[in-house]
Formats: C-alpha cells, sequence, structure tokens
C-alpha cells in the first residue's frame, strides 16, 4: 500500500463517517423522518462511487471501505445503532448496497489495465444510488395508483421516478465517464448509443426494482443494470 492508499482509505472513512452524523443531525436537530435521512444517506454512500475512482489506483485496495460496511451495516441493521438509518420496515438493504458496490468495482474497475470498465460499475451503483432512493421517496410521497409482484408492493408513481431517474444518471454516466481522468481506460460512447443503452438498462432496472422484495432492489437493482450495460457495450 501507497501513502496515497492510506490517505484515500482515510477520507473514505472521514467521508463516510460524515454521512452517519449529518444523518443524525438531520433526525435530532430538525426532526427529519428517517425515511428521508436514510435515503440523504444512501445517496451519499453511493456517490462516493466517484470518490473511489479519484483516489485510489489499485482496485484492491479501493474496494475496502465499501467491503467494510458489509460487516458494519449488518450490525448498524441488527441492533438498529444508527437512528437515522433505521425506519419502521427496515431491511438489511444497506448490507446488499454495500456488497452490491463491492462485487461491481471488484469485478469491472480495472484502473491499472488493460481493460476498465469502471462506467459499467458506476452505472449499476447509480441505478440503485438515485433510481432506487426517487422511486422509493417518490412513491411514498405521491404513490396513489398502487400495484403488487408477489409479496412487493409498489406505485406507478415511483416506478415512473425510477425509470427516468435511471435513465438520466445512466446517460450521464456513460456519456462523461468513459475516457475521463477518472476512467482514462475505458472505451467511451456516442452520445446515441449512450441513451439507448440508458433507456434499455433502466427499462430492466424498473422491472428489477419492482419485484425485488425487502430491500433486495439494492442487490438487483445494480447487479441487474450493470448486466445490461455490459451485455449492451459487449454484445452489439
Amino acid at each position: 500500500m501507497t501513502n496515497n492508499d492510506f490517505i484515500g482509505l482515510a477520507i473514505s472513512y472521514v467521508y463516510a463517517t460524515g454521512l452517519l452524523v449529518i444523518g443524525e443531525a438531520l433526525r435530532r436537530l430538525f426532526a427529519v423522518k428517517p425515511d428521508l435521512t436514510r435515503k440523504v444517506i444512501h445517496i451519499g454512500a453511493g456517490m462516493w462511487a466517484f470518490g473511489v475512482l479519484l483516489l485510489f489506483s489499485h482496485w484492491e485496495i479501493g474496494i475496502i471501505p465499501f467491503a467494510t460496511f458489509i460487516g458494519l451495516n449488518y450490525l448498524f441493521y441488527r441492533y438498529r445503532i444508527i437512528g437515522a438509518m433505521d425506519t419502521q420496515d427496515s431491511s438489511p438493504g444497506t448490507v446488499y448496497f454495500a456488497i452490491s458496490v463491492t462485487l461491481l468495482f471488484g469485478l469491472l474497475w480495472r484502473p491499472d489495465g488493460p481493460v476498465d470498465s469502471a462506467p459499467i460499475a458506476v452505472a449499476g451503483i447509480m441505478a440503485m444510488t438515485w433510481g432506487d432512493a426517487l422511486a422509493a421517496l417518490i412513491g411514498r410521497r405521491f404513490g396513489q395508483h398502487k400495484y403488487q409482484v408477489g409479496n412487493s408492493v409498489r406505485s406507478w408513481e415511483g416506478s415512473l421516478a425510477m425509470f427516468v431517474a435511471t435513465t438520466v444518471v445512466v446517460f450521464m454516466v456513460l456519456l462523461l465517464l468513459p475516457g475521463s481522468s477518472l476512467s482514462p481506460l475505458s472505451t467511451p460512447l456516442s452520445l446515441g448509443w449512450a441513451l439507448l443503452t440508458a433507456v434499455v438498462t433502466a427499462t430492466f432496472a424498473t422491472l428489477a426494482e419492482a419485484v425485488s422484495p425487502h430491500g433486495t432492489d439494492n442487490l438487483s437493482v445494480p447487479l441487474i443494470a450493470a448486466g445490461v450495460v455490459w451485455v449492451i457495450m459487449h454484445g452489439f
């Protein structure tokens, strides 16, 4: 490990601690409900994917912070340690979140070459980070038209938010990240291919979110989204 690796790890843990502190402050000082503070932490954690790309040059070290939180998030969930993450219907979704990010970066992120597929991993992570979060928030606030698939109850409003948000974030990732300073070894996509890939990916991610029970969408959405992007980029 280099000095930069140690610095990257330190910044990552400080960032994660800061997210938890902010969530708790919002809950305790401003009476923000845990449903919202949990999503604030969810989005903040997902966006740290870009911090990882920026700070680390070895994927084996870069995945350590998210891998660490597999165990920590289980303890937070099991013993309800962090009130800002503890909703009435709390699920082990935070554990699945950390697992999915660790898996995607571990499988696809290769900053030292020869081929880096980090944009595919980040596309999947952003589908979970923004698509899933906005689906839940919009669904709870405006979801008047419910539907049920198995044991999963969703709203059409939430699913629409999921589709739109996922399309936007995946499109932005695939258009801007490949070939950039954060992923110089990945292959850039044209605007048309990025948009088509985003729409198809959002369709599958929305379906995955709709049928995934009790927090498992934090596994199914990013893995399926990344898988769809990989197939499109390598299959055509």
